[in-house]
């Protein structure tokens, strides 16, 4: 069999199969010089609240999506049942049909302990199946999923920490499909976790109330994951992720949040080799994963400048109106030579009683990107009653 649309190419990318140049684009919308790892589906934002400001999510205030951006925030929830659902077609001026759902639930356990759960799905589209004789031979649709359970418990009434367990599907070719070599590919299934914290205090600022928060998350260390019996196994995108928020409340009705992440990936840079694959800059990828972890920080071939263009940054603003209507705006940046993702953001959200609705709209820099008008839209409900926070009791 074979594959005839270029779809596949992004799948032969999260294999690490060799392909043609013409291959320029991960699923997250990087380009292919960019850290290569598989699923990199579970660092893209999936909410359209954060993606309306740069993705950019570790330290505003909490809600559901914060099993994805900090769980630790959870428990500083306001409302005690919150069910969150979001869907965004994705690269849609590079496949068709690929898109991502996601659905997050967070529940407050008492005044210090909260929990959540959450469901990613990406779809990467139909593949039309040919055999060597141009027949027809139907369609197959590889996909991806995570799921996630959350724990978060707070320490006093300024800081809590989150713990989350994560189990992973990664479904990318048929049994139709062979790589070319004698491994018979099948689907990739690994296990992770994340720890976090978070850290808020209420002060006074230029004559009015605010709040300033601190979080850091980092997400997805677990086992490397193969699509063979034997064959190569493959780093998970390990991630860290450090936030800060500074909120103003201007009056009754105004409030202004003014937030800025960065963003560094944990797994090994690949060095640079000769044509007979001898390593002559950087250092050797093929590690454990506590290894590629501890040594991303110093393993890049072009030492501490190409270590900081590992780094993306995301500063983002997002105003409220009575707690009713949001306005959003933001930007990420990412080098050129890791990856090249650089756009412009913007949103709106409006709540009524136990309802929301939040729209981002991105504005890739770049032309032709494949990240260009990407949407996503995005319907939160909270059930039973929404009161404030209590305090810790010690």
């Amino acid at each position: 069999m074979r594959l005839s649309r270029l779809t596949v190419i992004i799948v032969f990318i999260f294999l690490g199969v060799p392909c043609l140049v013409v291959a320029q684009t991960n699923a997250n919308g990087s380009t292919i010089n960019a850290i290569p790892t598989a699923v990199p589906f579970l660092n893209i934002s999936p909410d359209s609240r954060s993606g309306a400001m740069g993705d950019a999510g570790v330290a505003i205030s909490p809600d559901a999506n914060a099993n994805f951006w900090n769980p630790a925030k959870l428990t500083f929830n306001e409302n005690n049942d919150e069910f969150y659902v979001s869907y965004s077609p994705w690269m849609r001026n590079f496949v068709s049909d690929m898109n991502l759902s996601y659905l997050s639930f967070a529940h407050r356990l008492d005044s210090r302990n909260s929990i959540g759960a959450s469901l990613r799905y990406f779809n990467l589209g139909s593949i039309q199946l040919i055999d060597a004789n141009q027949v027809d031979q139907g369609t197959y649709k590889p996909s991806e999923v995570a799921f996630d359970v959350s724990f978060s418990r707070k320490f006093g009434d300024n800081f809590s920490l989150g713990l989350t367990g994560r189990y992973i599907h990664s479904d990318l070719s048929s049994q139709s499909f062979s790589t070319g070599s004698t491994q018979t590919t099948k689907a990739g299934n690994a296990f992770a976790a994340d720890i976090s914290l978070y850290y808020k205090k209420e002060v006074q600022q230029f004559g009015v109330p605010a709040v300033f928060a601190f979080g850091t998350h980092i997400s997805n260390l677990g086992s490397k994951i193969s699509y063979t019996d034997n064959g190569p196994q493959y780093f998970l995108p390990a991630n860290l992720k450090i936030g800060a928020a500074n909120t103003w409340t201007l009056d009754n009705l105004n409030q202004i949040t003014f937030t800025f992440d960065i963003n560094k990936l944990l797994v090994p840079t690949p060095p640079i080799r000769d044509s007979n694959g001898n390593i002559i800059q950087g250092k050797d990828d093929n590690v454990s994963v506590p290894a590629g972890i501890f040594g991303s920080f110093t393993d890049a071939p072009g030492g501490f400048k190409e270590e900081l263009q590992e780094i993306t940054y995301s500063p983002g603003v997002e105003y409220s109106y009575a707690k009713q209507l949001f306005l959003r705006a933001g930007y990420f940046g990412e080098s050129a030579n890791k990856g090249n993702r650089q756009y412009v953001t913007m949103g709106v959200g409006f709540k009524y009683l136990y309802y929301g609705f939040d729209f981002s709209y991105l504005a890739a820099a770049q032309k032709n990107s494949p990240l260009a008008n990407t949407l996503r839209f995005s319907l939160s409900i909270n059930f039973g009653s929404t009161t404030a926070a209590a305090p810790a009791q010690e």
